[in-house]
């Protein structure tokens, strides 16, 4: 009840619904002027190299060194004045990490809308602000006389980054941000199974229709047919009301992931899962798919 108390109360704020209107256009905007370059740097910041999102690998970075650096301030609290170097080097070592989360979470937050857009940004900010806490409390600890106020920035750092943690759970696990939308709990055939008349299937127009409960996208391109799941696996968009670019591609009509339809293969972010493929054969004159293996 108090998740949901707190998660209603951000999406009631329409402050950041504005703030967001504002500001995602201008980061979309950035990365569409560096032309191709923009496109693979952008591309890059989602990891659709590493198959997986890039952000929330490097967000360990800060949380960790964060939390050492956390232990190490109690321990000098304590009276142990040995460890001062190693939570100093902790806290650097987070700010650094923090500078890579937040690009690549900025970079992931482009393709939101609604209430994944607000507490994106929420949590951006909370990010930011912890940041901020902690640069400052690095700075105090090299100035004399300032070394427990340096520490009491920390920990205040450390409680607005656990905040932000959790909106970044929430966004994950609740809001299915960054997941694999293709995964499903109903069975994608293995046996070929009957979709669609050969004839229906007019050359280079999408077509989307079901193979048993899973939506798939036929597409035929100089005589040959291709088959991919039609749930767009960023954030579960119809792939079929896209558009289809030249080469056999797929542009995602939501936040303009693209596809090659030969393979399933993410072309652009900011998807990082490629599309299931199937298998095609004609048979009696109908369509039949199933899951590739």
């Amino acid at each position: 009840m108090n998740q949901k108390i707190a998660i209603d109360f951000i999406e009631k704020q329409d402050w950041l619904g504005e703030a967001g209107d504002a500001i995602q256009p201008v980061v979309i905007k950035a990365f569409e002027a560096g032309g191709e370059t923009g496109q693979k740097i952008k591309n890059f910041l989602h990891g659709t190299w590493l198959g997986h999102p890039l952000h929330p690998v490097i967000t360990d970075v800060p949380i960790g060194a964060w939390t050492v650096a956390a232990v190490l301030d109690g321990l000098e609290l304590a009276g142990k004045n040995k460890y001062k170097a190693g939570a100093d080097a902790a806290i650097a070592l987070g700010l650094a990490g923090a500078v890579g989360s937040a690009v690549t979470g900025l970079t992931d937050w482009t393709g939101t809308t609604k209430k994944k857009r607000k507490i994106g940004l929420l949590h951006g900010i909370l990010n930011l602000s912890a940041t901020a806490l902690y640069a400052t409390s690095l700075v105090l600890r090299n100035c004399k006389g300032s070394r427990n106020r340096a520490i009491t920035l920390a920990m205040l750092g450390y409680g607005v980054t656990g905040i932000a943690a959790y909106l970044g759970g929430h966004l994950v696990y609740s809001e299915q941000l960054g997941v694999d939308h293709t995964a499903t709990s109903e069975e994608y055939p293995m046996e070929f199974v009957v979709v669609l008349p050969e004839n229906e299937l007019i050359e280079n127009k999408m077509r989307c229709v079901k193979a048993g409960a899973i939506p798939v996208l036929l597409v035929r391109e100089n005589g040959n047919i291709f088959a991919i799941a039609n749930t767009c696996s960023h954030l579960g968009g119809p792939l079929s009301e896209g558009e289809l670019l030249d080469d056999c591609r797929v542009k995602c009509p939501w936040h303009g992931s693209v596809f090659s339809m030969q393979d399933g293969s993410v072309v652009d972010g900011p998807a990082t899962e490629s599309q299931p493929k199937f298998d095609v054969r004609i048979n009696n004159g109908q369509i039949e798919v199933r899951r590739a293996k």
